[in-house]
């Protein structure tokens, strides 16, 4: 593997290998999406790392919840154009413009989710997630009463939290490991 066929500017090699629940699990994944997203590569050196990685995904991004997938990578791009996390707003950004229809949905909350044409209900959703981002130690309940008055559970803003949450955390690992998006995310749902 050359460096530019690394996920991330670290040398880990993939599990070589695989064992089988991986690999069913990469076989769908180039089956639903014609690739193996690199974030699970670069998580392929620690099975037991990429599990947890995965199960914590999919459970904030496909469970049950009142929020939408949208709205949920919404959050994704939002918290990860704070950061400037070269991976996430690539992968993610493809998901909004393909979830929504609009490719410029995407690239304005790539950009400013201030200038994208959103109702209330996601504007406030988008506010407090930037606000978690920026100084989660300011946030106080008249920013969860917000959430409330727009229609949001106390589940939905454990869920906004959540997602807010990982992506935080994921975006600083993308960028500390320097993990690079799949170029065919870039062309994707435009």
């Amino acid at each position: 593997m050359t460096k530019t066929d690394m996920p991330t500017a670290l040398d880990l090699p993939q599990v070589d290998p695989l064992p089988p629940e991986t690999q069913k699990y990469f076989d769908i994944c180039v089956e639903k999406l014609g690739m193996v997203p690199n974030v699970l590569r670069a998580y392929a050196f620690d099975i037991d790392k990429l599990n947890a990685f995965t199960a914590m995904y999919n459970d904030l991004m496909l469970a049950d919840s009142g929020l939408t997938k949208l709205e949920r990578e919404m959050i994704a791009v939002v918290v990860s154009s704070i950061n400037k996390c070269f991976y996430c707003l690539v992968a993610h950004g493809a998901a909004v413009r393909e979830l929504s229809g609009d490719p410029k949905l995407g690239e304005m909350l790539v950009m400013n989710y201030r200038v994208a044409p959103l109702d209330v209900r996601q504007r406030a959703m988008l506010d407090f997630a930037a606000k978690m981002t920026t100084a989660s130690a300011t946030i106080e309940e008249t920013d969860r009463q917000a959430l409330r008055d727009v229609g949001f559970s106390d589940r939905d803003i454990f869920d906004i939290a959540g997602v807010a949450g990982f992506f935080n955390m994921t975006n600083r690992v993308a960028s500390a490991t320097d993990m690079r998006p799949n170029d065919e995310y870039h062309a994707q749902f435009r």
